[in-house]
């Protein structure tokens, strides 16, 4: 298959690419500049110029592939408002491939999660304002769009991994000199190797059926507290609790998911190989 990757030379784009072309298809990369293009092209993929604001671009380049993996997103700002604002921008996004591909039967593969039925999770699931995006995502197997959707977890590392969750918190770690958690630290955080949800990505767009909701996470949850006594061990500095203020710029310090990977693993024969979270702090540190 021809497939038009957005976000391609970024973090999770960058492992997906060579995925792709192992797994014998064409691989074309929407690249906003000529550096991004060069990345593309130096991972053996076709380079497309073009940007996420040129939506007629978008419906085009659509028209020309068999499928969409679409991963692009403004992570620039995590404040409140800037979030909504890349959300809804992102939202613009998937319609404007939605009315590409509908009535074709080619595939979309987007990131996102959606209801579960359960009404304490979804609960929590609708109160992201990408929620909404998941939806249309699901809504467009009903236009004869094959839409899957990729659950991504929190924490996605590697050495490619420069703004996540990590990063963040090793610097407040340095910069406060305590490797903080907040109350008892067991809340947990889902996690994967960047190659590893690379690699599910690929297997999504072969094996995964309309509709499909895939969960990309290795482990399925770890606590913040295991992870800042990690940090703390390697950097030499106590792990404690504190006050959730320490983390006034990272608000997602209390977050508590587990993503349950079963299923997923079981229906693509997804079985990653690469370091836990733990073991991969020494790509930070």
């Amino acid at each position: 298959m021809r497939v038009l990757v957005t976000g391609a030379s970024g973090h999770i784009g960058s492992a997906v690419l060579p995925e792709l072309r192992r797994a014998g298809h064409d691989a074309v990369g929407l690249a906003r500049s000529e550096t991004s293009a060069e990345a593309v092209r130096a991972l053996g993929a076709e380079a497309l110029r073009g940007d996420l604001g040129d939506l007629d671009g978008l419906r085009r380049a659509a028209a020309g592939v068999d499928a969409v993996i679409h991963l692009a997103f403004d992570h620039s700002d995590i404040a409140p408002t800037a979030f909504v604002e890349a959300t809804n921008a992102d939202h613009a996004v998937v319609r404007a491939f939605g009315d590409a591909l509908a009535g074709t039967g080619k595939t979309f593969i987007g990131v996102g999660v959606a209801p579960t039925g359960d009404p304490e999770r979804d609960a929590a699931i609708t109160a992201n304002p990408r929620s909404a995006v998941a939806s249309t995502v699901v809504g467009l197997t009903q236009r004869d769009v094959r839409s899957i959707l990729v659950a991504v977890p929190p924490v996605t590392h590697s050495a490619k991994d420069r703004h996540g969750f990590l990063p963040r918190l090793i610097e407040i770690a340095r910069r406060t000199g305590v490797s903080g958690y907040v109350g008892d630290g067991a809340n947990r955080w889902p996690a994967a190797h960047t190659l590893d949800v690379g690699r599910l990505f690929a297997l999504a767009l072969d094996k995964a059926p309309a509709g499909a909701q895939l969960i990309a996470a290795a482990e399925e949850g770890i606590a913040v507290r295991e992870i800042a006594e990690a940090i703390g061990r390697r950097l030499g500095i106590a792990a404690e609790s504190v006050p959730v203020e320490h983390f006034r710029e990272f608000p997602f310090i209390q977050m508590d998911i587990a993503m349950p990977n079963a299923e997923t693993r079981a229906l693509l024969g997804w079985d990653p190989v690469h370091p836990g979270l733990i073991a991969d702090l020494a790509t930070y540190l």
